[in-house]
């Protein structure tokens, strides 16, 4: 039997192992969790180089704990038996994996556990990226960045901080530091594909699309390699400028098809992923009223959420396909799935049940939007809706502000056009570079019989002539 000898991961942490590969194994799954790699199974072979390996053993059942709960048991027992031997580091990233990975944790003391691991390892930027990963399905942006912060000084020359650092500036406002932190990572690491999302998230919420598109397809082709979610997610952006900047609708068919459904033929495609960003850009048109020059594209992705292996992943793909499932007439099947979201909130513990009963309402309302009931799913919204207390179904700002827009759409839909005149106005200070906005106003203006309704529709004429 081989003596265990120290060697060290990429970050200079020691590990308990005689296996040069399980080591190169390890920092190449580390390497495509900062890179948001299709290839994150590569930690599935540190294992196999060395059965009693703690760290590779933890990090290999965190990677399946989302989908092969026995796969992933076996990987805990593996560690947990060999824990005894294991480095301060190996135990550090055990105790906190372990626990996020069980069955009811709570959030918070998840988040205080990768705080005090990064107090004694600062540069494991794999845990860093699970905390942030943690905070944004917490909703929570103010608490990561404290984090990053925290490690920034040991890790000043690394890439893929900055990117981390920019994420939680974007979505509190600061959108100038969040540039910043983006550009700085870009400038370090050229293909750094969520450095690009970041900043373009920051020329986005600015309306300068015709900026964040070019910035975006002209760094497109390091793409690739990343995963289902981060290459769609990307080009979603993409798309997303196009709609935004009232560009002509092929040009958002286009990215569609060739970015977007396209992915699905490739053999390592995630189809959940795809789905996410595919649903989350077709919602968007449905909102706009214009679906229909999309042809029967949300009727094939219907059908292939009708299988219920794409169900219960997370909370933002559930409320989609709900949406996309009543949208075509597949209402009882979105019925059921709303059902098997109660069910779970009712095995939730108080704590999280509290938190997680929005998502419900939101999917809720949703379902109502696509069937037309749009009395319904207001009264469910409610006169005082603001998504960004919806956050902790797993969107960004920039993901879940459609259901703002369909809030809008509602208030119009329903008659409330001097209340949706009021939210719409509000909406201009921030960001007045959108036409759809603009044509929001004209519609309650016209609603109101009052006389700026020309003015408002013109406002929008001259952007969409002038973005693209």
């Amino acid at each position: 039997m081989e003596m265990k000898t120290l060697r060290c991961v990429r970050w200079g942490y020691e590990v308990n192992t005689f296996s040069d590969d399980c080591i190169h194994a390890i920092n190449s799954y580390f390497q495509q969790v900062l890179i948001y790699g299709r290839n994150r199974k590569v930690i599935l072979e540190a294992p196999i180089y060395d059965k009693d390996c703690v760290l590779g053993n933890i990090l290999a059942a965190h990677y399946l704990s989302s989908s092969d709960h026995s796969r992933a048991n076996s990987f805990v027992e593996a560690a947990t038996s060999n824990l005894e031997q294991s480095t301060p580091y190996e135990k550090a990233v055990f105790e906190a994996v372990i626990y996020l990975i069980s069955a009811d944790r709570d959030d918070d003391l998840a988040f205080e556990m990768h705080t005090e691991l990064l107090k004694r390892f600062p540069k494991d930027l794999a845990s860093l990226k699970r905390a942030q990963v943690l905070c944004f399905y917490m909703g929570q942006p103010e608490p990561f960045l404290g984090l990053v912060q925290q490690v920034l000084p040991v890790n000043q020359e690394e890439s893929y901080i900055h990117g981390m650092l920019a994420f939680p500036l974007l979505e509190l406002g600061r959108m100038e530091e969040a540039a910043a932190a983006s550009r700085k990572g870009y400038e370090i690491n050229k293909e750094d594909a969520w450095a690009h999302h970041c900043l373009c998230h920051v020329l986005q919420h600015e309306c300068r699309f015709k900026e964040a598109v070019e910035f975006m397809e002209e760094r497109s082709e390091s793409w690739p390699p990343c995963s289902s979610f981060m290459y769609t997610h990307n080009w979603w952006h993409v798309a997303l400028c196009y709609l935004e900047g009232g560009a002509p609708l092929s040009k958002v068919e286009e990215i569609y098809d060739d970015h977007i459904w396209k992915e699905l033929e490739k053999d390592d495609a995630v189809p959940p992923e795809v789905y996410l960003n595919a649903l989350g850009l077709l919602l968007r048109l449905d909102v706009r009223d214009a679906l229909d020059g999309f042809g029967d594209r949300l009727k094939v992705v219907a059908v292939r959420l009708t299988d219920q292996a794409n169900w219960y992943l997370e909370w933002h793909l559930d409320i989609l396909i709900v949406w996309a499932l009543a949208k075509v007439g597949e209402t009882s099947r979105a019925h059921e799935l709303l059902e098997g979201l109660k069910f779970r909130l009712s095995k939730m513990n108080t704590k999280k049940q509290q938190v997680m009963q929005k998502g419900i309402q939101l999917g809720e309302a949703v379902y109502e939007f696509a069937r037309g009931n749009y009395k319904e799913a207001l009264e469910l919204l409610g006169s005082e809706f603001n998504v960004i207390g919806y956050k902790i179904v797993g969107a960004s700002d920039e993901q879940i502000d459609v259901f703002n827009e369909m809030w809008c759409q509602l208030l119009l839909k329903t008659g409330q056009s001097s209340t949706a005149e009021e939210v719409i106005r509000k909406k201009l200070k921030v960001r007045d570079g959108v036409p759809f906005i603009w044509r929001l106003l004209e519609k309650s203006y016209i609603m109101e019989g009052n006389a700026e309704a020309r003015s408002a529709g013109d406002r929008a004429k001259t952007l969409e002539s002038s973005n693209f």
